[in-house]
């Protein structure tokens, strides 16, 4: 509750800052004018869009962790929505807001930023005290769930102990030691894998919490309501128990594409207006063909050529390669590190987007022969491919680059719960999310 009213208070904050503020400008100027009648009035809209997305952006308010990240945050997110009203006055060569407005919101909502920042970490705070879970499982599955609670979950949440299945089992005696330990701890969420769900007295424990107020969840819908992903023991299982939108609901499908041709048009504007750029980056510190193109795998396993600016030198700029790039591969030019660091060597992309080998938002697609040694190894691997590839990804904003099989057995949980989850309004949060990980250069 405390994060969502954060939110709600920081958007409707820069709302009052920048209203109050033209108004009361209108009202003093001499002469005076009609703020809502004017063309300063749309245009105030528009820098309170660029001040929320640069809030957003940059983690406001719920990834502030502490009052001095807090406070850099805030400036950073003023500063970039000042400057880019300003950048657009320049453009256009016209004063479209008054300084006093766009610089006195900047001022004005640092400490707002900052308060909200710290009613957000207050509520994570009590989450965290809140959802205190008792999970019934194997070990290794008690080990990767306090590693996954302990570094970006989207609910909070704390293991307070951990029982095996045999443990958790009521003997032939009165005792019930998943309900008394339980009760012990004060534990709010019982979360249990397979073998306990098979198990009937633990069944009838839960049920007993269940009927006491306790949350039940299983290993597989934890990891989704907690995680926003799917544990690798359950991929198998659920891998057919779903419906993906771009299958099963035709208007989802339409709507998506509609959305996706909309963004790339406007893609191809920007790729215009970079590409000159990015020549005369190549001429200076990164010699060699402009595009880099590589065969990768899409919907229903049809191959593509995919493209991107080149960043690596040498051989790596065949399409051959048939190495993983890691993040900080030696193949990467200082140039192509920039390109890759502000993600501008995805921008050729919105070409495939066009083209209909790319959507916006889905699984990234893969080189065929990692996809082929995949698939030996996970059957249900192939399961991405019945959707159109994405040029981002909720994998991509959940878990960042993957340079080896492991990476990419991890990112498959996150593509598993987005297939799970396809909708026009989780794709319009992954979008979100994919512009806050590139303010802030994260993921790839």
């Amino acid at each position: 509750m405390h994060r969502h009213l954060a939110r709600v208070a920081l958007y409707g904050g820069v709302v009052v800052a920048v209203v109050a503020l033209s108004k009361v400008h209108a009202v003093a100027s001499v002469p005076g004018y009609d703020y809502t009648g004017s063309s300063r009035f749309g245009w105030s809209f528009a820098y309170i869009a660029l001040l929320c997305l640069a809030a957003y952006g940059l983690g406001l308010p719920d990834l502030a962790r502490g009052r001095r990240v807090a406070v850099v945050a805030a400036a950073g997110a003023t500063s970039g929505g000042a400057l880019g009203i300003s950048a657009i006055q320049l453009l256009t060569g016209t004063a479209l807001l008054p300084r006093w407005v766009v610089f006195g919101a900047a001022v004005v909502l640092v400490p707002w930023f900052v308060l909200c920042a710290t009613v957000a970490r207050e509520g994570v705070t009590r989450a965290e005290g809140r959802d205190r879970v008792l999970l019934v499982a194997g070990p290794g599955e008690a080990v990767v769930l306090e590693d996954e609670l302990g570094q970006a979950p989207e609910r909070p949440a704390s293991v307070v102990a951990h029982l095996d299945v045999e443990a958790a089992r009521a003997g032939d005696g009165p005792g019930r030691p998943l309900v008394e330990q339980a009760d012990a701890l004060d534990a709010t969420v019982v979360v249990l894998d397979r073998h306990a769900q098979a198990d009937e007295s633990i069944v009838a424990q839960a049920a007993a919490l269940h009927a006491a107020g306790v949350r039940i969840r299983t290993l597989s819908l934890f990891y989704e309501q907690w995680l926003g992903k799917l544990p690798v023991s359950e991929l198998e299982r659920v891998s057919l128990m779903f419906d993906i939108g771009e299958l099963h609901r035709a208007r989802y499908g339409r709507a998506k594409r509609l959305l996706d041709v909309a963004l790339a048009l406007g893609g191809l504007v920007l790729l215009a207006v970079v590409t000159p750029l990015v020549l005369a980056g190549n001429a200076v510190a990164n010699r060699g063909p402009l595009l880099f193109r590589q065969r990768r795998v899409g919907k229903q396993g049809r191959t593509f050529q995919i493209l991107k600016f080149r960043t690596m030198g040498g051989e790596a700029t065949s399409a051959a390669t048939g190495e993983w790039t890691s993040e900080h591969d030696p193949r990467i030019t200082p140039f192509g590190n920039l390109l890759r660091r502000t993600h501008l060597d995805e921008l050729p992309q919105v070409w495939n987007i066009v083209r209909g080998d790319l959507s916006v938002v889905g699984p990234r697609p893969e080189q065929p022969r990692y996809v082929g040694e995949l698939t030996d190894k996970l059957p249900f691997y192939d399961l991405r491919h019945l959707v159109r590839p994405g040029l981002t990804g909720w994998a991509q904003v959940k878990y960042g680059y993957a340079g080896c099989e492991t990476d990419a057995l991890e990112k498959l949980q996150y593509e598993f719960y987005y297939l799970r989850r396809q909708s026009l309004g989780f794709d319009l949060r992954v979008m979100g999310r994919t512009v806050r990980s590139v303010l802030r250069g994260a993921g790839r």
